[in-house]
């Protein structure tokens, strides 16, 4: 039986997107996304409704108008070529994404209370961060994160993790609103490359694998095999590693938001691993890090 929080590519498309992931489909209360694909000369007309949404080039570029304003998201030739500029478009707003050459745009999105407005980040502005080390070794875009991005309720990063190599370790979760942790619902969105290239697999070669698991009071599981296009939901529960088969660079976009206190990310470790932090004391940085080895749009 299909596991309702693993969506293979083409799973949940929606008319021209690829993947449509709402609060309804998901069955809880914020974390949005849309994998949205336009042809060359592509357009579609969109309004954020109840959400706050980040439109975010994972290849090509795209014009998003807003508000009688338009802006020119320069983007990237893919996930592998440096993090992007993105728009954000508050809550309640008419917008649409145009793209000249086509491309893939995700749109993240949350529930949000309050009205903020329409802009535009650059590449520049988003920070990198080489997390971990060893076998551990990521790199990780913090373009909304909390003390990178003013926003109500969203928050969200990529990941590129190398051929492999272990990401999202150790294990942790965030689904309880205490002083240690916030209650965040997350998506998961991937794609692969051979290692060392900068294209995306479209033919699906490249794969690795995701874990979820719960606890006595909250039992989840989920062990999937992911590759170029697939999704995972994490409503709650530990997750993680998200492991990258050899020969092929894994990268994911982490989506947040939820109904808990304040806009905060907050993790607890599973106390069974969290001693494995330690261990990277002692260990470099993977030397494949940064990918590409200059980064930007």
């Amino acid at each position: 039986m299909p596991d309702p929080n693993h969506l293979p590519a083409g799973t949940a498309a929606d008319g021209p997107f690829a993947l449509a992931i709402t609060p309804e489909s998901a069955g809880w209360s914020a974390s949005s996304l849309w994998i949205l694909e336009l042809p060359p000369g592509g357009r579609v007309d969109l309004d954020s409704g109840d959400d706050e949404i980040i439109v975010l080039p994972l290849s090509g570029s795209a014009a998003v108008g807003c508000e009688s304003r338009e802006i020119t998201l320069a983007g990237r030739r893919s996930v592998f070529d440096g993090p992007s500029d993105f728009g954000y478009v508050g809550r309640g707003r008419p917008y649409a994404v145009g793209s000249v050459d086509g491309g893939r745009f995700a749109l993240c999105g949350a529930r949000a209370a309050t009205d903020l407005p329409f802009r535009h980040v650059a590449a520049a502005a988003v920070p990198v961060e080489l997390r971990g080390a060893g076998h551990c070794s990521r790199q990780v875009h913090n373009f909304a994160m909390t003390d990178t991005f003013d926003a109500d309720s969203i928050l969200a990063c990529e990941v590129i993790t190398p051929a492999g190599n272990w990401s999202s370790y150790p294990s942790h979760k965030h689904d309880e609103d205490t002083a240690h942790e916030s209650a965040l619902e997350e998506i998961y969105y991937f794609e692969f490359g051979e290692t060392g290239g900068r294209a995306v697999d479209r033919g699906r070669r490249g794969f690795g694998f995701h874990r979820v698991y719960g606890t006595p009071d909250r039992p989840i599981d989920v062990l999937a095999e992911v590759r170029t296009g697939d999704a995972v939901l994490v409503p709650h529960g530990y997750h993680g590693p998200s492991v990258a088969a050899p020969g092929y660079d894994m990268y994911y976009l982490n989506v947040m938001s939820g109904a808990g206190t304040g806009r905060s990310w907050r993790i607890v470790d599973d106390p069974a691993h969290a001693w494995v932090r330690q261990t990277w004391l002692g260990q470099d940085v993977d030397p494949r890090l940064p990918i590409p080895r200059t980064t930007g749009a």
